[in-house]
């Protein structure tokens, strides 16, 4: 099963912000309807999910889930031992 866990991005009234809404680096919007980046979610379809203010951030810690859930047969066969004579 391929996982996947997409970002948005929220204003701070919890609404998504829409991917055409262009920001600074610090989450300052370029758009004039924008009330700005307020925080950045991810959810993967296992059912994990963070949400911090860090776009990077949460990006990264995505990445790296994701990652967990590409070695996951080689972990459980270490946990269960399941190549031992």
């Amino acid at each position: 099963m391929a996982f996947r866990a997409p970002l948005t991005h929220h204003h701070t009234d919890d609404t998504l912000c829409p991917a055409d809404h262009k920001h600074t680096s610090s989450g300052k919007p370029l758009a004039a309807d924008c009330p700005g980046r307020s925080y950045t979610k991810a959810v993967c379809s296992c059912g994990w999910e963070l949400k911090d203010r860090g776009k990077g951030y949460v990006n990264e810690c995505r990445r790296r889930h994701l990652a967990d859930h590409a070695k996951g047969p080689e972990v459980l066969r270490d946990l269960l031992r399941l190549d031992a004579p």
